[in-house]
């Protein structure tokens, strides 16, 4: 984590908000030392298709998934 003070983000702020983007490490910008913004790098949501996308074809089932199961837990385990 980077801090800065306001009056050299001021001066520099370009640089520090490509670095930002570039390393995705947040900054930290402060007022007489203490603490007033965080500059975070934007995040890009994914659906839950494009999650998961890697793993597509790769579970393989031995039984069907709509048979139940009960063997392993018990059928009043709870």
């Amino acid at each position: 984590m980077v801090t800065v003070s306001k009056g050299l983000l001021k001066n520099r702020m370009l640089e520090y908000f490509r670095t930002v983007e570039r390393t995705g490490e947040e900054l930290i910008v402060t007022d007489h030392r203490k603490p007033v913004l965080r500059v975070t790098p934007f995040k890009q949501k994914h659906s839950l298709r494009e999650s998961f996308n890697v793993l597509q074809g790769k579970a393989r089932f031995r039984k069907p998934v709509t048979e139940p199961e009960t063997g392993e837990w018990g059928e009043h385990s709870l």
